[in-house]
């Protein structure tokens, strides 16, 4: 069973920038890929960003450009740099990794963007 730990969330002014990390409790080297998903309240969870373990990477539309990820197979950690966040970006953001049939998901972090 693995277990994923997400931190650095917190309240952010518009415009602000935030990290947030999550840590794997196994290795995440061969994992086939790791993401970051987002559920605002009353809306189903989406995906925000995800990393394969070649490091091929996808977005959102609606955060390309302003949101990074990327990945420490040595820490076993993945990040989601969030720059210029919006209003709009507040959500409760979630980890998950997934290999083969295996589906794991952390517990959340909120984020909230002020105006």
């Amino acid at each position: 069973q693995v277990q994923l730990v997400e931190s650095g969330g917190g309240l952010v002014q518009a415009g602000g920038s935030l990290k947030l990390s999550c840590v794997s409790s196994g290795s995440i080297f061969s994992i086939d890929s790791m993401g970051w998903y987002r559920q605002a309240p009353g809306k189903q969870r989406e995906l925000v960003a995800r990393i394969t373990s070649s490091g091929i990477t996808n977005y959102a539309d609606s955060v390309k450009g302003r949101f990074t990820v990327s990945k420490d197979n040595v820490k076993n950690t993945v990040y989601l740099q969030m720059n210029s966040l919006k209003p709009e970006d507040t959500a409760v953001y979630y980890c998950r990794s997934r290999l083969g049939p295996f589906d794991y998901w952390g517990q959340g972090t909120q984020v909230t963007v002020s105006s």
